[in-house]
């Protein structure tokens, strides 16, 4: 399969940062994610509520399952922080990819969110800047959006620091950023 035309082969990689790892997704992160995403605060812009740890599990499970369209890629990573006294899991990134966006090859959403006490310390935009740069180089990712609640003005930074331009479009109450790469990008 050559990286222009992503299908169901499409893997996420283990992703390094300067203080992160981005380690692909496992059913076993269920039970320190449910810890990391357990503040309700966090659903204040994405909705909903905490969910418990078999909760975790079974939407893991189905998030691994893949995609119904084989033509899409579900990628999902767990944000490991590697410094301080132990190694913990702070937060999540997360790409859904599509053949054929309109910047000329795949396009990819995405996501990310960390846990509460980890905020604030730019862990969210090194954790989306490896993700777009490993979209964009290693898989050829041309066109990337995120969708940010326009109350969100931490999301928003995290957008504009991986290059993402807030657009006209709202989805969901939510402002559609986009970027388009035009060939490799350099970190």
């Amino acid at each position: 399969m050559s990286p222009s035309s992503p299908g169901p082969a499409l893997a996420p990689d283990r992703i390094r940062t300067a203080r992160l790892d981005l380690v692909p997704l496992r059913v076993e992160h269920a039970e320190e994610m449910a810890a990391v995403l357990g503040d309700p605060a966090l659903h204040a812009f994405i909705g909903g509520a905490p969910d418990d740890v078999a909760a975790l599990r079974a939407r893991y499970r189905r998030m691994l399952a893949g995609s119904p369209e084989p033509e899409v890629s579900w990628l999902n990573w767990v944000v490991r922080l590697r410094t301080g006294q132990l190694p913990c899991l702070v937060g999540t990134v997360q790409a859904t990819v599509t053949p054929g966006g309109p910047g000329g090859g795949p396009a990819a959403e995405i996501a990310w969110v960390i846990g509460t006490p980890w905020q604030g310390r730019g862990f969210a935009s090194e954790a989306a800047r490896g993700l777009v740069d490993w979209l964009t180089a290693q898989r050829a990712v041309r066109t990337l959006v995120a969708h940010v609640h326009p109350g969100h003005g931490a999301s928003a930074a995290v957008a504009r620091a991986v290059r993402l331009t807030a657009t006209d479009v709202v989805q969901d109450g939510e402002i559609r950023w986009e970027l388009t790469v035009e060939g490799r990008v350099e970190g």
